[in-house]
């Protein structure tokens, strides 16, 4: 008989019920660990020039530790509903992040780039789980009138992680060797597996379902399709030979023909509960609506923190220490306001913070869409700020508004489906920001050389971030705040 997490039931959202001590730190060791997962993803952007360096690769081979992390996060989070499904909670976090540490000591010792290489996809396939387990987790033991503040912590994850990642790195690497990236994350994620272990229990039973060996490759190739092809651009716009239309064009379409087949499957496989991502979440409107604005809201992300950096360094010169000192009070920002922002959302809902938040963001986009060549760098804080206060409130309603409008046995589903959306749309983001960028440099005819070139394509860039923004304003109009989970959607 296993021992399983005390399961609360959703109440009204006035409710003033407690979270159980045990449940808290249940949920207490997943956001360390989701932490330095989703630190890892951008400790090594710093990194990788002086990783080429010492294990004598060239710049080709050396953005395949990114690469491969990014893919091996694309191919697992979508089977992470299933396996969430029919694992334990218990083992299925001690393989996930048995997985990562394993991983991470590897590469602290790593000899040479192919043992580098392996490290970084057994890291990826331990990280890919890790923050959708901890969706799934908060959504099953937390009631409805306090999962707005616990998503709001898990915001703190997302949004600071990201933010000090560069600036981790760039200090580490100012003194010491690359190595000690790994050795500095290694004993937080180790501390956070050992009481994991010794704390976690399991939320319900797992329940049998047959693994289909269709689905698996299909899933596979479609999102590591799409996700390859979309890197590439990022990676083909930094490199001397340019953008390559055939690397991007043909993984990109195999990866849209594998997604399409791999969706017709779930439908015939969810109509017996066997799906490997049951898509019948979509069939609750607010699911969808949620989803939606929060993947063009990822998207707007994703892409200025690809543009800051670039526009940073390239055009007013900044080293990378400064670049990542002058992005971090932003993410700070958006990780202090994080709990107060989930309190919010218990009292009022997700519409009164999705809609204004979205509107500061895109006010932000536009201020960074006026960029010159000349702005000060005071001046670019503070329009990130700007934009940092809008995300703030976004990512935390749509999470939670989201996951409590579907059944909690959809839930894994639906945490995978948000984890996966996050990672297309990063690489999306990525990708479209380097060719806007590339675009508007190019178009530019006027005085200021290569930097003023730089700069209108980084004006470019935002301002087209900012009319994505609008578009998931109207979309957020549809999201609203739903009792009880939701109705269990129907079979096809």
């Amino acid at each position: 008989m296993t021992e399983t997490i005390d399961r609360q039931q959703g109440a009204p959202a006035s409710g003033p019920e407690r979270i159980s001590r045990r449940n808290a730190i249940v949920i207490g060791v997943l956001l360390v660990s989701a932490f330095v997962v989703v630190l890892n993803e951008t400790i090594m952007s710093v990194a990788i020039p002086v990783l080429i360096k010492d294990l004598h690769v060239d710049a080709s081979t050396g953005q395949w530790l990114s690469t491969a992390f990014i893919l091996t996060m694309a191919v697992v989070i979508p089977v992470s509903g299933f396996l969430i499904q029919r694992m334990t909670t218990r083992s299925l976090f001690a393989i996930a992040l048995g997985s990562f540490v394993a991983g991470t000591l590897l590469a602290a010792l790593a000899p040479t780039f192919s043992v580098l290489l392996v490290a970084r996809i057994i890291q990826g396939v331990g990280a890919a789980v890790v923050t959708p387990l901890l969706m799934t987790t908060v959504m099953t033991i937390v009631p409805e009138s306090r999962r707005g503040v616990m998503m709001g912590n898990i915001s703190i994850v997302i949004s600071v992680a990201p933010a000090i990642g560069p600036t981790v790195s760039g200090a580490i690497l100012s003194v010491l060797p690359w190595p000690f990236i790994f050795w500095c994350v290694l004993p937080i994620a180790a501390v956070a597996l050992v009481l994991g272990l010794r704390l976690i229990s399991n939320i319900g039973e797992p329940r049998h379902v047959p693994i289909d060996l269709i689905s698996i490759p299909l899933s596979a190739i479609g999102f590591g399709g799409i996700v390859y092809g979309l890197n590439a651009v990022g990676q083909g716009a930094s490199s001397k030979e340019g953008i390559s239309p055939t690397a991007v064009a043909v993984p990109v379409v195999i990866g849209v023909v594998s997604l399409v087949l791999f969706l017709l499957r779930q439908r015939a496989l969810q109509r017996n509960d066997n799906a490997l991502l049951d898509l019948r979440v979509f069939q609750s409107r607010v699911f969808s609506a949620s989803v939606a604005s929060g993947s063009l809201a990822f998207l707007g992300l994703l892409g200025s923190a690809i543009l800051l950096p670039i526009y940073l360094q390239n055009v007013l010169g900044l080293t990378t220490l400064q670049t990542g000192l002058l992005v971090l009070p932003g993410g700070l920002l958006m990780g202090v306001l994080g709990p107060v922002v989930g309190k919010l959302y218990d009292l009022f809902g997700p519409r009164p913070l999705l809609i204004p938040g979205l509107a500061i963001g895109t006010v932000g986009l536009v201020l960074l869409g006026t960029l010159t060549a000349t702005t000060p760098a005071w001046q670019v804080l503070i329009y990130h700020v700007v934009l940092s206060l809008g995300l703030a409130s976004v990512l935390p309603s749509v999470f939670t508004a989201g996951l409590s409008a579907v059944p909690p046995r959809f839930t894994s589903y639906g945490s995978a489906i948000f984890a996966t959306v996050q990672q297309v749309g990063g690489a999306a983001g990525t990708a479209l920001a380097i060719t806007l960028l590339a675009l508007g440099a190019s178009g530019f005819h006027g005085a200021g050389g290569a930097g003023a070139a730089e700069a209108a394509g980084t004006r470019l860039a935002f301002l087209v971030s900012a009319g994505i923004f609008v578009v998931a304003i109207l979309i957020a109009t549809m999201v609203k705040r739903v009792e009880g989970n939701g109705p269990v959607p129907a079979g096809h």
